[in-house]
C-alpha cells in the first residue's frame, strides 16, 4: 500500500494529475481543493478534517489550490482483486470528490498514526488495514462487482497449526498477510475472513499476541535485556515493544520483571520461615 502525506501547496498554477493505481485521500485538517476535468473549469471543495476523496483512475485531472493537509493511499489491484469475487483485471470504482465514510476514516487515521510513528508495526499490520480499506471501498464503491462472498467455514486445525509454527519460526521477522496466506494457499481475503471466524482475532491481532506471550517468558530470565527481547520477538523498537506490552499488559516490560522477582522472594521468603523439622537421631 502506497501512503503519503501532503501539505498545502504553495503552487498556483493548476498540475494535471494521472493516477495509475486506485488512490484516496483523507483529509488531516480542515481546507480546500480544486478539482475539475479541465483546466478552465475547476470547483472548489472544502473540506473538514476526516472527509474522504475516491480519485479518478488513469483519467487525467487537473488539481488547482490544494489548501489542506491531507493522506493519500494507493491500494492494490491485489487486494481490490481479493476481495472482488469473480472479478480480474482490475476493479473499477466510482469517483467521488468529497464523500464521509466513518470506518474507513478510523483505518486511513490508523495508518497515519504508523507512518507519524515510522510504522514500527511492521508489513502485516499495513496488509491488514489494506485489506480491509479494500472490502470497504469494493463494497461500497465498485462500479460493476458480484457481492463479497461470505464463508460460514472456518480453518482447519492442520492449517491454524501451520500458521503457528510459521509464526514462531518467523517471530523476529516482518510477516505479511500475503507470506500467511500462501503458507495454507488461500487468497489475502478469504484467509484474513477464515482467520478471524476461527480464532476470533486479526492474523495482525494473533502475530502480536504470539509475540508478547514469547517475551514474557524471556523476561522471566533474570539476565535477558529488553532491547534483546524485543528484537527476538520482532518489534523494529524497545520503545514500540513497551507502548505494546504496556497497551496489552497495563504494565511495561521492566515493571513486569519486578513484579516476577518480587512474587520469586515471597515465595522464597514464605519456604524459609517454616517450621524446621526436627531430626532425632538413634
Amino acid at each position: 500500500m502506497r501512503v503519503e502525506r501532503f501539505s498545502p501547496d504553495p503552487e498556483t498554477e493548476p498540475r494535471h494529475w494521472v493516477r495509475h493505481d486506485q488512490a484516496f485521500a483523507m483529509m488531516l485538517r480542515p481546507g480546500s481543493i480544486e478539482w475539475g476535468s479541465q483546466r478552465s473549469a475547476l470547483k472548489k471543495f472544502d473540506y473538514a478534517a476526516g472527509d474522504l476523496a475516491l480519485c479518478d483512475r488513469h483519467v487525467g485531472e487537473w488539481v488547482g489550490l490544494m489548501n489542506v493537509t491531507h493522506l493519500q493511499l494507493g491500494v492494490s489491484d491485489a487486494a481490490l482483486l481479493a476481495c472482488s469475487d469473480g472479478a480480474y483485471g482490475e476493479v473499477e470504482l466510482s469517483p467521488s470528490r468529497k464523500f464521509a465514510d466513518p470506518r474507513l476514516s478510523a483505518m486511513v487515521a490508523a495508518v497515519h498514526a504508523e507512518m507519524v510513528a515510522g510504522f514500527p508495526s511492521g508489513r502485516l499490520f499495513l496488509d491488514s488495514l489494506e485489506q480491509a480499506m479494500a472490502v470497504t471501498l469494493v463494497h461500497g464503491h465498485a462500479v460493476r462487482h458480484r457481492p463479497v462472498q461470505i464463508y460460514r467455514a472456518g480453518l482447519g486445525s492442520a492449517r491454524l497449526r501451520r500458521i503457528k509454527e510459521l509464526v514462531h519460526a518467523k517471530m523476529e521477522d516482518d510477516l505479511s498477510l500475503e507470506e500467511l496466506a500462501q503458507s495454507v494457499g488461500l487468497s489475502t481475503a478469504h484467509f484474513a475472513r477464515m482467520f478471524r471466524k476461527s480464532t476470533g482475532e486479526t492474523p495482525h491481532q494473533f502475530v502480536l499476541r504470539q509475540r508478547l506471550e514469547r517475551a514474557k517468558a524471556m523476561l522471566r530470565a533474570p539476565d535477558a535485556r529488553v532491547l534483546d527481547v524485543a528484537v527476538a520477538c520482532g518489534f523494529k523498537t524497545q520503545q514500540h515493544f513497551a507502548h505494546v506490552f504496556r497497551d496489552v499488559s497495563g504494565i511495561s516490560p521492566t515493571e513486569y520483571r519486578r513484579s516476577l522477582v518480587g512474587s520469586e522472594r515471597t515465595c522464597t521468603s514464605e519456604t524459609n520461615s517454616g517450621d524446621t523439622p526436627l531430626v532425632i537421631g538413634v
